[in-house]
């Protein structure tokens, strides 16, 4: 078997729908094999897999284990020498798991790599980036990053993308980085064998920033490659509120795992004034209540 597509569900079902239509569709000549991990959804996405999607793998959790714990699940499951964890909120465009896998085999050192992303309305997707060193931190809640030509000397935790005001082509072109985003994450079975598996202390994001993190130490490379592209919709299995505290949640957890215990409370610090700066410019110059309610939630849990 040469790929394994894994795809976590909740509560996606017209997305999954799309998603595993465009993999069956655009896909030619690659021995794979599609497992869905469907995190008991109450949609009816695991009766949908099964009636029109027959050769796909169907796995039904009894909860919610989350993207990590889901993830691991359907790695366990998996025959592929290569296991791509894919997003159910993606659609293929093209032959991406052809291009990817060949690109792979060409490049033996990279371990884990991911394509471009791009919204329904052609825009490009973050992708990942550097590790979040405590100067990365800092300059990420103090906007330094946002600071034209500033950000692409930082090495940014979350570099833009080029349509932001920075006009950065970052993801315009291929390159090594720190990690890749788990929407399309491109996993060798060598990378999983010496690795292990996710760390399902995770529930959703950072996993991935984490596992890249404990590849690059094992001495696989990381890869972004615009050679390939997908459609990406983001946050349809959760809200703006979990990916923000989830972030911040993995942050100190990542810190607390992999950093010396001194950098944590700094850490912790920076985060908290990020959260401040951030309520009183969404929040009160801009009048989003929402931003309000969620960044002081964060700065409650930092």
């Amino acid at each position: 078997m040469k790929i394994s597509v894994v795809i976590v569900n909740y509560n996606t079902k017209k997305l999954l729908k799309d998603c595993l239509s465009s993999i069956f569709k655009k896909t030619k000549g690659l021995e794979m094999e599609v497992i869905v991990v469907d995190n008991a959804s109450t949609d009816q996405s695991s009766e949908m897999v099964q009636k029109e999607f027959p050769k796909v793998v169907l796995i039904k959790n009894k909860k919610n284990l989350g993207f990590a714990a889901g993830n691991n699940v359907g790695i366990k499951k998996a025959k592929g020498e290569y296991i791509l964890l894919l997003n159910s909120d993606t659609k293929l465009v093209e032959d991406s798991l052809t291009k990817m896998v060949s690109f792979m085999g060409k490049n033996p050192k990279i371990g884990i790599s991911s394509c471009q992303l791009k919204g329904e309305d052609g825009e490009i997707q973050p992708s990942g980036g550097f590790f979040p060193s405590i100067f990365r931190v800092f300059a990420w809640m103090f906007f330094l990053d946002d600071i034209p030509f500033l950000g692409s000397l930082i090495k940014s935790f979350h570099p833009h993308p080029p349509e932001f005001c920075t006009r950065d082509p970052w993801y315009k072109s291929a390159h090594f980085q720190d990690w890749v985003t788990g929407a399309f994450f491109l996993v060798r079975r060598k990378v999983i064998d010496e690795t292990g598996l996710l760390d399902e202390n995770f529930f959703m994001y950072v996993e991935e920033m984490d596992y890249c993190f404990r590849a690059k130490k094992k001495g696989w490379q990381v890869f972004y490659t615009p050679a390939s592209k997908i459609i990406h919709l983001g946050g349809q299995s959760g809200t703006s509120k979990m990916a923000i505290l989830s972030e911040y949640r993995g942050l100190e957890y990542f810190y607390k795992k992999h950093k010396p215990a001194w950098q944590t409370p700094f850490l912790r610090g920076f985060l908290k004034i990020g959260a401040l700066l951030r309520i009183f410019l969404f929040g009160i110059i801009k009048g989003s209540p929402e931003a309000r309610r969620i960044y002081a939630e964060a700065l409650r849990i930092s």
